[in-house]
């Protein structure tokens, strides 16, 4: 029998796209998965499901606050990028130009398993900037950027046997969807504003069958390769009631949905023939020969989740804020491929908040702003009756750096560290234990100002 008469059997015995319930999710390799690293900063076995992992439309400097974002408007005083809800851009009187990097450590359990991933990619790039003149109509404020919407990174291994000829199996996730949005936001009436983003949703997700024979050189390895290209439009929406309190006391309700968008998705199959590359132990690492089919599987569309989020922020200048949000995510309409299990509902709360310890002070370690807080998720995920969970402390530092041009440019280093768990132990699952660290650069500049003298 045939390296293609085994895939064959797979493919209909074990259909490719269920082969991870097959194998079971507690059959993670537990590795070295630095050979597809570049193409996923995802190592987590719960990505197989769904698009993957979401990433959120969080920056660091809302991320080290438990991703409270709902109610964030200002932060320290001044206005922020949030893009996690757009009706906080009508508050801009500056330009802000935001990026950074993203890192995360991974160690992933099963039993008296272990082992630990570790990753390194960017992160985001966002700018915003407002419209209002000085002594005309106040016109809002708009923001566009790119980030990450979702990725996937998983490897699963199985030894087996069929017709006394040993063969290994694997399966990798791969890939990475992101978001290029644009974004406005106006206040209609003093103390409230809405605002609104549309993003194009772009990347390609790949889903790898391995067949390896390690002990008869005789036959070919097979690798299928399933690429789900994703690419739509989807609109976010939110709104913000600000209202000073007195005695610098500030707070801010907020609001933000997304709708159940609809996005396309188009599978094609390609199957190639590989040998092991001789350079290299790791099964991933296959050099191919040729392909001996590739087709389209299906064009399709499918929805992403509905989602509502309500929060507050209580401020005090400079000086602190806290928050919490409540976040909602029905994933209950979105469209399984054949074999994946149907997804429910995501509830989840954050809380956080940040503190400056003596913003007149000398003292360069009391001007920091010092961030906390705490998130916990039930997400729609399901695996052996089990409901995944997700929770994370997250801990963060905004660094203020030299001001320049007379004090019309400042800037920031904002850190960000999530230190989390999700899933479990029990039921022979996976329990992953991550650290995603997030590093953003932040330039305020008053830009568009026309100048006194020239």
């Amino acid at each position: 029998m045939n390296q293609f008469k085994i895939l064959k059997q797979l493919k209909y015995k074990y259909p490719i796209r269920h082969l991870l319930t097959v194998l079971g999710i507690g059959s993670i390799m537990l590795s070295n998965t630095s050979s597809y690293a570049q193409s996923s900063t995802s190592h987590s076995p719960y990505s197989q499901f769904g698009i993957g992992q979401m990433r959120e439309d969080l920056l660091p400097q809302t991320r080290g606050m438990g991703g409270i974002s709902t109610g964030v408007r200002y932060q320290g005083g001044l206005p922020i990028l949030n893009i996690a809800n757009p009706a906080s851009y009508s508050s801009f009187n500056r330009a802000i130009l935001d990026a950074g990097l993203y890192g995360n450590i991974t160690q992933l359990e099963k039993g008296n398993q272990a082992g630990n991933t570790a990753d390194f990619a960017f992160s985001h790039f966002a700018f915003g900037f407002s419209l209002n003149k000085s002594n005309g109509p106040k016109l809002g404020g708009i923001s566009f950027g790119l980030l990450p919407y979702s990725d996937v990174g998983y490897q699963v291994t199985a030894e087996r046997n069929i017709n006394n000829i040993p063969y290994k199996t694997s399966l990798i996730g791969e890939g990475g969807i992101n978001k290029a949005y644009v974004g406005y936001g106006v206040s209609p009436i003093k103390g409230f504003s809405i605002g609104a983003n549309v993003g194009f949703l772009f990347g390609n997700l790949y889903d790898k069958a391995m067949i390896e024979f390690p002990s008869d050189v005789s036959y070919y390895n097979t690798v299928q390769t399933l690429t789900r290209q994703t690419k739509g439009i989807t609109f976010d929406y939110g709104a913000q009631y600000f209202k000073a309190l007195g005695n610098k006391m500030n707070m801010t309700i907020g609001y933000s949905g997304s709708l159940d968008n609809t996005v396309n998705s188009e599978i094609t199959s390609m199957v190639t023939r590989t040998q092991r590359d001789a350079n290299s132990g790791n099964i991933a690492e296959q050099v191919p020969i040729d392909t001996s089919a590739m087709n389209l599987v299906s064009s399709r569309k499918y929805n992403l989740p509905l989602k509502h989020n309500v929060g507050f922020t209580l401020s005090k200048g400079v000086n602190w804020m806290v928050g919490a949000d409540f976040k909602y995510a029905d994933w209950s309409k979105f469209q399984p491929r054949q074999g994946e299990p149907k997804l429910g509902k995501n509830i989840g709360i954050a809380v956080g908040g940040q503190f400056k310890p003596d913003p007149t002070s000398l003292n360069y370690l009391n001007v920091i702003d010092y961030r906390l807080g705490f998130r916990y998720n039930k997400t729609h995920m399901t695996v052996n009756n089990n409901r995944i969970t997700d929770m994370a402390v997250t801990v963060g530092l905004g660094i203020p750096l030299p001001e320049t041009n007379f004090g019309r440019t400042f800037s920031n280093v904002n850190i960000s560290a999530e230190f989390g768990q999700q899933g479990t132990l029990n039921n022979n699952l996976v329990r992953e234990r991550y650290i995603n660290i997030n590093l953003g650069f932040t330039i305020n500049d008053a830009w568009f100002m026309r100048r006194s003298y020239d």
